[in-house]
């Protein structure tokens, strides 16, 4: 503890993504305690989900791995995962939150050494990547997976199967008999870093998603393209497994409509852009056809968007799709719409239609922050003050960069309400 700081000058972060990471380890490398809660059995959020960050096109996990090196490395700092704040209580610099700890049934003497899951037979629908294949009731998310002890899902804890998993693990690890633990803390400042969920694509009744089986969405494609993904790194047809060579993606699907999402989402174009280059890799002899209302790549992201302009195998067309229909004999979405700039109405077939789904973030619904006097804008998202601070993609819309810009300011302000509840 640093010099003079008391104890209840702890700084609560709620949200164990890049932003919650961040502030983390931004506000504990200068002496600060934080309790970094995460709702998740790992930490990383929606980052350790992506295959490639735009513009440079590498993998996240060298940023997600100096974070958790920087965590690891830090006393100050101290972790719940599968944790959920309940409520908060008091004032400005004199905070009490009530957190529930649901119980991982594997304990900390976890080497994830995978006996375990060699030895369950019972599979679940994986939604790490979205229900796209199936994954052992007792696992990790993924390879990059911190903390990196295994976990049981809650279902599968109270079986038969799960008890008997307990003469399997060679260091006495898995206990189903694992309760929920409520506890409280003091805490002077909130940072409320939840993040953001992909807009449901099947409240986008014209595009057919859920009813048509070769329409995704732009981070089921993420998924699929990573090598330890769900098809093993192949941009596949869903319906038959076939490749994917004649790849549209739709923007703004549910961002921008008041009939869904109102507000630009920043990111989806360059995640399309990003993707394209992800097909056309993939595929040398593919097409890729991208319907945009406009583009939106702002400051140093113009460049690679003149990077993806200039392959002659990506099309772009200016239309917001009224439709898309099916065709019975093939399985292709065809997608139905008017040129704006020429006024020339299409309907083509595609191999595979990516929906760019827009960005909500989880304090407008499951992720509300459990404090009467807690502040929203128009759209859910949070609104700093009081003790209580945001950022990321809980403040706004925000791609990984302008994630961590914001929680370092976050963290700024947390520290700064310690410091004058203190004093």
């Amino acid at each position: 503890m640093a010099d003079g700081q008391a104890a209840g000058q702890t700084i609560l972060v709620v949200g164990g993504g890049i932003s919650g990471l961040t502030t983390a380890v931004e506000a504990a490398e200068v002496g600060y305690n934080v309790l970094l809660v995460e709702k998740s059995p790992h930490f990383g959020g929606r980052v350790a989900q992506h295959t490639k960050y735009f513009p440079k096109l590498c993998s996240p996990t060298c940023g997600l791995e100096i974070n958790y090196q920087r965590i690891k490395n830090n006393p100050r700092i101290r972790l719940m995962t599968l944790a959920e704040v309940l409520e908060i209580t008091g004032s400005t610099g004199a905070f009490t939150a009530k957190i529930r700890q649901n119980p991982r049934f594997v304990n900390q003497k976890c080497t994830a050494c995978g006996d375990c899951a060699k030895a369950c037979q019972t599979e679940v629908a994986n939604p790490y990547n979205f229900g796209m294949n199936k994954v052992k009731a007792i696992r990790h998310d993924h390879f990059m997976a911190f903390p990196s002890h295994y976990y049981m899902d809650p279902d599968f804890a109270a079986t038969d199967e799960a008890k008997k998993l307990v003469e399997v693990c060679p260091v006495g690890a898995i206990e189903p008999g694992m309760q929920a633990v409520i506890t409280e803390e003091k805490v002077a400042s909130v940072v409320w870093t939840t993040g953001g969920k992909p807009y449901d694509a099947e409240k986008i009744l014209p595009y057919g998603f859920g009813r048509f089986a070769n329409v995704t969405t732009n981070m089921r494609l993420e998924r699929m393209a990573d090598r330890f993904g769900p098809t093993g790194g192949r941009i596949i047809r869903p319906s038959d497994g076939k490749e994917a060579k004649n790849v549209a993606f739709i923007q703004c699907a549910g961002s921008r409509d008041h009939n869904y999402l109102p507000f630009c989402s920043r990111i989806c174009c360059l995640a399309s852009m990003k993707q394209a280059t992800y097909v056309r890799g993939m595929y040398p002899d593919s097409t890729v056809t991208i319907f945009y209302i406009d583009l939106r790549a702002m400051d140093r992201y113009e460049s690679f968007q003149k990077m993806v302009e200039s392959d002659p195998q990506v099309r772009w067309i200016k239309s917001k799709p009224a439709r898309i229909d099916e065709d019975p004999k093939t399985g292709n979405p065809i997608v139905v719409g008017e040129n704006t700039l020429t006024g020339v109405r299409y309907e083509e077939p595609f191999d595979l239609v990516v929906l760019a789904t827009g960005m909500e973030p989880n304090s407008a619904s499951d992720a509300k922050v459990p404090m009467s006097n807690a502040r929203y804008d128009e759209y859910g998202f949070v609104v700093s003050g009081r003790g209580l601070f945001s950022s990321g993609c809980s403040s706004q819309p925000s791609d990984v960069s302008g994630s961590v810009q914001s929680s370092t300011a976050s963290a700024l302000r947390a520290i700064q309400t310690a410091v004058n509840a203190k004093g």
